[in-house]
C-alpha cells in the first residue's frame, strides 16, 4: 500500500511544522529553533504562490 503525496507541498510543510511545534510544547526536542524558521518560512512562500 503506497501514500501518494499529490497534494500542496505548502500545506505538508505546514502540517509538519505544526506538528513538531506541538510535540515541542509537550516535551523538549533537540531541534534548533533555525531548522523550525525555515520551514514555516517555505511553508509559507509555497502556500502564497500556490504550490
Amino acid at each position: 500500500m503506497a501514500v501518494r503525496l499529490t497534494g500542496n507541498a505548502g500545506m505538508l510543510l505546514l502540517g509538519i511544522y505544526l506538528i513538531l511545534v506541538g510535540i515541542g510544547g509537550i516535551a523538549p526536542l533537540p531541534i534548533p529553533p533555525i531548522v523550525n524558521a525555515v520551514i514555516a518560512l517555505l511553508a509559507g512562500i509555497l502556500i502564497l504562490i500556490g504550490r
